[in-house]
């Protein structure tokens, strides 16, 4: 199956390219900046592209079979600012429009599209339970969410079958959030951040990259899927949990105005967060290798 990955310079597209190598399929990386790319496995191929030029991506998705369309900015590289807002939101929405004029206007379009999004689709939501089944939130990053999954609408048009990729905190110990999670831990000065209610949902790196492959192999995979552990926890659980995997106390609380005056409106990525479950993905049949963040964080440290 030849597989285009965009975004697959990032976490979670470098380890699907290398999952999708390994088992002999033909992934494409495509990248803005391709030349830069290290290491990649034998066979890998590349292409640049800008992120918003539709005929380009024609090119590049020509005889594909596949698309998983996973680039957008960062939104923890910095203070939410209103023009980092703005290029948050931009670099979502105009590249997947460009990804769907593309394979609207194409003879013979790869046959599915896996489309990018996150578990804020739903806003911060309390200690309620949320599966695909609940409605848009209303803060910043749910208009995100709820934009970028709109883009790709049309394809569906198209013959084309849309997955929608739900993704929560992705732990993997080398990248993402993990480190910096981590790192107060590692100094004896770990806790739960703000009052530890919150909850997270959180998703192995071995679950996210099997639970894409399963959406891609599987022709019933349909509309939303949050990809996120069967157990969410709150950030007290989640801070006991590193705390025994790391060896290290967990007791040094984090205060909530604190990281407030810090990070600004970005703040909300901590100390607010989904209960949320991925129903879809059970009743389609997936068997999480990491259900529990106990033995997810002792995979990833090895203890």
């Amino acid at each position: 199956m030849r597989v285009i990955v965009t975004g697959g310079s990032g976490l979670i597209g470098r380890a699907l390219v290398d999952a999708l190598r390994a088992d002999g399929h033909q992934p494409v990386l495509v990248s803005r900046s391709p030349d830069r790319l290290t290491d990649l496995p034998a066979g890998v191929e590349t292409a640049r592209w800008d992120a918003a030029d539709a005929e380009r991506f024609a090119e590049i998705a020509a005889a594909a079979d596949a698309v998983v369309h996973l680039a957008g900015e960062s939104i923890a590289s910095g203070r939410w600012t209103a023009e980092r807002k703005r290029r948050i939101r931009d670099s979502r929405v105009r590249s997947t429009a460009a990804v769907a004029k593309a394979l609207g206007g194409m003879e013979s379009p790869p046959g599915v599209l896996l489309q990018g999004s996150a578990v804020g689709f739903y806003g911060p939501r309390g200690d309620e339970e949320v599966d695909e089944s609940d409605a848009l939130g209303t803060d910043f990053l749910a208009e995100v969410c709820g934009a970028w999954e709109a883009a790709s609408a049309a394809v569906e048009e198209r013959g084309v079958r849309r997955a929608i990729l739900r993704t929560g905190v992705v732990l993997d110990r080398d990248g993402g959030a993990l480190p910096r999670m981590a790192l107060p831990f590692k100094l004896f000065a770990g806790g739960p951040v703000g009052g530890g209610g919150q909850w997270l949902p959180w998703i192995h790196l071995a679950d996210e990259i099997g639970a894409i492959r399963f959406l891609l192999e599987h022709p019933e995979a349909r509309g939303p899927f949050n990809l996120t552990a069967p157990e969410p926890v709150t950030n007290r659980e989640l801070a006991k949990s590193l705390g025994r995997a790391l060896g290290r106390p967990s007791f040094v609380p984090t205060p909530g105005f604190a990281l407030s005056l810090a990070m600004g409106e970005m703040s909300t990525l901590v100390l607010e967060g989904q209960r949320a479950v991925p129903r879809a993905l059970f009743d389609l049949g997936y068997g999480f290798l990491f259900p529990r963040i106990d033995d997810a964080l002792a995979d990833l440290y090895g203890s």
